[in-house]
């Protein structure tokens, strides 16, 4: 039964097609004059005079009442049917139990007592009476029977209740008892009707006895007496609540129907079925059983559904194990869409056994396929937004050219294709303008398989004119191949490779070039396999949209890489290509350049006079060619300042002042504050005295490792960065013990974001500790020791090993202030130039001391100091305590004087004047023969 709506009450609905209820006067209601509504009457109509209402509401009245009087006669004779027949059942049940169990009790009774210990023994015995009776007596008190006889073989008792039965024949069939078999009868005695039962007693296979027990099926069935008085309570009481409901059932019809006859509810009925058929949503209603009890015309279109399924169960109609699941199960559903052969339903199922209703649901069906078409369109957009956003935000995160191609491969597939290529010019991918007449290279492909038959990544792409790629990079716009199994260009291209591209089953392409501006860098090309549709016009924009997006990250990636790579190479052109050659010092050394930019680190080894070394490690602030430039005209700077023999103090002033000129001459053209800075280490090593001399500029200390591998960081004094100006450095003279390792390194090495510089100097001392005793060694062990992160600075790393000149290989003479003195220094000189094997040096050493030693003694002071190195180069050194600097000059004919240091810078390969605190040295150096 189905409640309409519009009523809070509602009537009986009927199948379509069904039969109407009949309008007779027995299923007449109280009506009221009013609207067709369940609400009820105001109180004006309740007051309304009598002849106000229309005769047939009278009638109505009267036909509902007799109606629920018939109904309440017939309840009760079928209450009280039902009462007869609980009896009489109840009767005969019973009496059929008491005889069941009256038989049981008996058969178990006998034979537990047949089978009991010492029965047999007391059947044997002389008197088998006095044995047998107490115990027959005490048995039937306990298990509540009426007697207990044992008698023999012939029938004759040994026990009874009553004593004056014994040695009487049993009153019974014993026949099958003495065979072996248990018998059971129903007599009548003298106590009553009762249910007897004889057992045999064997012993060892041979009846010597039987045993009956019986007992009265009055004492097994008197419950029936108790029960009976009960049953009769619960059917007045059953019959007072029937009159009690049919009472509440006739008033609440007579106020739930408000009235109406049966004429006015067919009416109704007419109404709400034709609105029911009528609607453009189908309506089903299923029974608890999964029967469908009603569909309306909507839902017989919607479903197709045959002319009988009302009253099938819907598993049976024919329809999709998803849609027939839903409707059989029952469940909660909203707006579920299922898909019944062309079309898309949307589905709302409820219960009806809510708030008391009978067992059921109802379900509404509305056809959304178009709805659902429009919403796929809106879909499909959406998703390709998402995906132009995810392009912009997800391509170009790096400023590399090879990661960005792949950021966009990675981002087609599968959203918009199966495999994606990007093929670059290789032009691109080192940061310079690509040529048309260049040939690609694949730089990335994704794919939702690996083992697809296109070209691998590095490969060459050969390129036709008939090729999707060479059309779509000459034409500017996206060339479509929608199937490449008839793209007879494409296949001409490369015919094997083609073939298994078709065989692996990728059959539609897109390809677009790579523009940026009026450049093109390459092209894209989007393969579909796994969808079975074809690219169509619309994925053809997308696809254009996709690249010109990421076009714009490639090239702004390549201009990086070029100027990436300009920075590098004039900061490779800033640095040392190789090493001097000097004896002073074994040297190694690495540099790393950052990976986010060219920085200004820089490093160098400058040979000085009299074997000595100069290292110097410099780091200017900021990257890129800025810092490049900078760093070369600081690398110059020290290379002409050394020149000069410098201390290392006065060198960093020298710098000082540069980088603040620098600073002034930026903030002049630019309006802006100074921003460069600089920091630097200058060290000095002497090998004759093993002295190295150290002056630091706002750099971190230098490393020295001992000759037994212990590490410590040199004292040497910090000072401020170069560019604050006005403050003065100082230096510090370390003794090096020969095989001494000097570590001069950047800050980069030791300092990073993630920690600070005292960890960096830690883990630094902890490999130098464990490195090997080569310089070659201490630099792989530093590097290795790094932790495994991104340089974000440059890192310049020196190890020099120092070495000591032999004291066999240095002579040196005092000379008196005397011209006399200088032959005694050149025949000196002679003798230990023959002692050096170099006596083909001998006329032009002595004659340059001799030019040395004659002007240290007549513009110098005393003391005069002679020295000579043998090393590389023969070095000759001329000591006084004059600041006095000579220097070169051309003489004239007429002139007596003044050529004696051109004879030197003649007869020398290089000289040169270096003060010290107490005076200054000239010196020359020769070639070695």
């Amino acid at each position: 039964m189905v409640r309409l709506p519009g009523r809070s009450g509602g009537g009986s609905a009927r199948r379509p097609g069904g039969p109407r209820p009949p309008q007779t006067s027995e299923h007449a209601h109280d009506r009221h004059e009013g609207p067709l509504k369940g609400s009820s009457p105001t109180r004006a109509e309740r007051d309304a005079p009598a002849k106000r209402r229309r005769p047939g509401a009278l009638r109505a009245a009267v036909g509902g009442r007799s109606v629920a009087g018939q109904v309440f006669v017939l309840q009760v004779v079928i209450v009280l049917l039902l009462v007869v027949a609980a009896v009489v059942t109840l009767v005969l049940q019973v009496r059929h139990d008491s005889t069941v169990e009256a038989r049981n009790r008996s058969v178990a009774v006998a034979q537990a007592f047949a089978n009991a210990p010492g029965t047999v023994e007391a059947l044997k015995s002389p008197d088998p009476s006095a044995v047998l009776q107490p115990r027959a007596e005490a048995a039937r008190r306990a298990t509540d029977v009426d007697f207990i006889v044992v008698m023999d073989t012939d029938g004759v008792r040994y026990t009874h209740p009553k004593p004056d039965r014994i040695g009487k024949k049993f009153v019974g069939n014993i026949a099958p008892a003495l065979a072996g078999r248990v018998v059971t009868e129903d007599i009548t005695g003298t106590i009553g009707p009762l249910v007897q039962a004889v057992v045999p007693v064997k012993d060892g296979g041979k009846v010597v006895g039987l045993v009956s027990a019986g007992i009265t099926t009055a004492k097994v069935g008197g419950t029936a007496n108790q029960q009976l008085p009960l049953l009769l309570m619960a059917a007045a009481v059953g019959l007072a609540l029937a009159t009690g409901g049919t009472a509440l059932v006739s008033r609440r019809l007579l106020r739930q129907t408000h009235g109406l006859g049966p004429h006015e509810m067919t009416r109704m009925y007419e109404h709400h079925d034709a609105v029911l058929h009528a609607v453009r949503e189908g309506v089903l209603i299923v029974g608890g059983e999964g029967r469908l009890l009603l569909a309306n015309d909507e839902a017989h279109r919607l479903l197709d559904l045959p002319a009988d399924a009302e009253g099938r169960h819907v598993l049976d109609l024919s329809l999709p194990a998803d849609t027939a699941g839903l409707l059989a199960s029952g469940r909660v559903a909203t707006d579920e869409v299922h898909r019944v052969k062309d079309r898309l339903l949307a589905v709302n199922q409820r219960p009806t056994d809510i708030q008391g209703g009978p067992p059921g649901s109802v379900a509404t069906l509305r056809d959304s396929t178009e709805l659902r078409a429009l919403s796929g369109r809106a879909e499909v957009a959406r998703e390709r937004l998402d995906m132009l956003y995810d392009a912009t935000v997800g391509i170009g995160t790096s400023l590399d050219v090879t990661r960005t191609a792949e950021e966009l491969a990675e981002l087609a597939v599968p959203r918009f294709a199966d495999f994606a290529t990007v093929d670059l010019f290789d032009a691109v991918l080192t940061g310079g303008q690509p040529e048309a007449a260049t040939t690609l290279r694949r730089t990335a492909l994704s794919g939702i398989r690996e083992d697809a038959p296109l070209y691998k990544v590095g490969e060459r792409i050969p390129l036709t004119d008939s090729a999707p790629q060479t059309r779509g990079i000459s034409g500017g716009r996206a060339v479509l191949e929608a199937r490449l199994a008839e793209a007879t260009g494409w296949r001409a291209q490369d015919l094997e490779r083609s073939a298994q591209v078709i065989e692996y089953g990728i059959h539609s392409l897109i390809a677009v070039p790579l523009r940026a501006g009026n450049l093109v860098l390459g092209t894209v090309s989007f393969w579909r396999s796994d969808k079975p549709e074809p690219f169509d016009s619309e994925e053809v924009t997308l696809a254009e949209e996709l690249v010109t997006r990421a076009a714009v990250s490639i090239d702004n990636a390549r201009r990086y890489t070029r100027e990436h790579t300009m920075a590098v190479t004039l900061q490779r052109s800033l640095l040392p290509r190789r090493l001097p050659e000097q004896d002073a010092l074994d040297i190694a050394y690495k540099y790393l350049p950052a990976q986010a930019g060219v920085g200004g680190d820089w490093f160098d080894v400058l040979p000085l006079s009299g074997t000595r070394v100069a290292l110097v490690v410099g780091d200017v602030v900021g990257h890129g060619l800025h810092a490049a430039a900078t760093m070369g005209r600081l690398r110059t700077a020290v290379h002409n300042f050394s020149a000069l023999d410098l201390p290392p103090d006065e060198l960093l002033a020298l710098l000082d002042e540069l980088v603040a000129r620098i600073d002034q001459d930026e903030a002049e053209e630019s309006g802006d504050s100074p921003v460069t800075g600089a920091t630097c280490l200058y060290a000095v090593y002497d090998p004759v005295s093993r002295v190295c001399t150290i002056a630091r500029a706002g750099h971190p200390p230098p490393a020295l490792i001992h000759p037994d591998g212990s590490v410590e960081y040199a004292d040497v004094p910090a000072g401020p960065p170069l560019g604050l100006g006005g403050l003065p450095f100082e230096t510090a003279d370390l003794e090096l013990a020969e095989g001494s390792r000097l570590v001069l390194y950047t800050d980069g090495l030791v300092e990073d974001r993630e920690r600070d510089i005292d960890v960096g100097l830690e883990l630094l001392r902890t490999s130098l500790e464990q490195a090997g005793p080569s310089p070659e060694e201490t630099c792989k062990a530093v590097l290795e020791a790094r932790p495994p992160s991104r340089a974000t600075d440059d890192i310049a790393l020196i190890v020099a090993r120092t070495r000591a000149l032999a004291a066999d290989r240095i002579a040196e003479w005092q000379v008196p202030a005397d011209p006399a003195a200088v032959s005694d220094v050149r025949a000196s000189v002679s003798r230990q130039l023959s002692r050096w094997d170099l006596d083909e040096l001998a006329f032009t050493t002595e004659l340059i001391l001799s030019e040395l030693v004659t002007n240290a003694i007549r513009y110098g002071g005393d003391p005069i100091h002679v020295r000579i190195l043998y090393d590389r180069a023969l070095i000759c050194e001329v000591f006084d305590s004059s600041s006095t600097s000579p220097h070169l000059r051309y003489a004239a004919m007429t002139d007596e004087g003044g050529r004696g240091l051109f004879l030197v810078a003649q007869l020398s390969e290089r000289w040169g004047t270096r003060y010290t605190p107490a005076g200054k040295v000239i010196w020359a150096e020769q070639p070695l023969p």
